[in-house]
């Protein structure tokens, strides 16, 4: 499928969306377009993973995905997003994907938004499929270096804190790149605890196989952007990211956690479905 047929079925799946909610109410359509989409939401999770050093238990990593920056229209939401980091202090930082919608010109302001950002040990940041669609991979590259930020696509990184040794790698969007896992996990060692960025959750079904995985950070689905209370029930469904929407998924020996996101493509609404900045406290046990 094309970018552009693509980004039609997004903008027909968030139109259909909002008129289901004009039909449960004007002021449901009003709140989902003029409100909820600068609500802020802190999601808190403790995650044990087996494989996590013991010395390192509560180590936290904050999740940034889909911000999908709008220069002109996102900056109370990017202020609320780096007020809620500065307070957090988290030990990590992963941006998984989205960074634009279709702008290519967007990714230097988006950057600059982020600029200042700080976590103890690193800010990682791998693509989605809009950033492969409309960014030049160094245009990527160099935007995010300029400011600290360790782009990693199919690539991985090891981080040494207190003696222990953390992988951390992302890998090209499944959508709109082409996903190396050999090349994501060159320089892993036995043993080391694997933390992985790839920006469609689908790929957790063919990724945690192969490769030592501890836990998948994706996003993508904006956790259905729009969802029915109660139910809970969303009429967005999205390529590569029809199995996990939102949440947190486990098998035998891997996790994966699939945040809602920042921001919004389309139509800029949501409902029931705020935008999200995922805070994950690992465990040993």
């Amino acid at each position: 499928m094309s970018s552009n047929s693509a980004k039609f079925s997004l903008q027909k799946m968030t139109r259909r969306s909002v008129i289901g909610l004009a039909g449960i109410g004007v002021p449901s359509a009003i709140w989902a377009s003029g409100i909820e989409p600068n609500l802020l939401s802190i999601t808190r999770k403790n995650l044990a993973l087996p494989r996590w050093p013991k010395s390192l238990d509560g180590f936290r990593i904050a999740q940034i995905t889909d911000v999908h920056y709008r220069p002109g229209t996102d900056e109370e939401l990017i202020a609320k997003l780096r007020k809620a980091l500065e307070a957090e202090e988290p030990d990590c930082i992963a941006i998984t994907g989205d960074f634009v919608i279709n702008d290519p010109s967007s990714l230097a302001e988006f950057a600059r938004a982020l600029r200042g950002i700080s976590a103890a040990h690193g800010i990682f940041a791998s693509p989605g499929n809009h950033d492969r669609w409309h960014c030049t991979v160094s245009n990527i590259k160099k935007e995010f270096e300029s400011i600290g930020i360790s782009y990693l696509q199919n690539k991985g990184t090891n981080i040494n804190i207190k003696g222990e040794r953390i992988f951390i790698n992302g890998l090209d969007s499944v959508w709109g790149g082409r996903p190396v896992p050999n090349r994501a996990w060159n320089g892993h060692q036995k043993n080391t605890p694997v933390i992985s960025m790839v920006h469609e959750p689908d790929f957790f079904d063919e990724l945690h196989t192969p490769k030592p995985l501890d836990l998948q950070l994706s996003g993508h689905t904006h956790g259905g952007q729009c969802r029915l209370p109660l139910i809970n029930y969303t009429p967005a469904k999205v390529k590569f990211g029809r199995n996990y929407i939102y949440g947190h998924f486990k098998n035998d020996r891997s996790q994966l956690f699939v945040g809602r996101g920042i921001g919004t493509v389309g139509l800029r609404v949501r409902f029931a479905c705020r935008p999200e900045l995922v805070i994950l406290t690992l465990r040993s046990t």
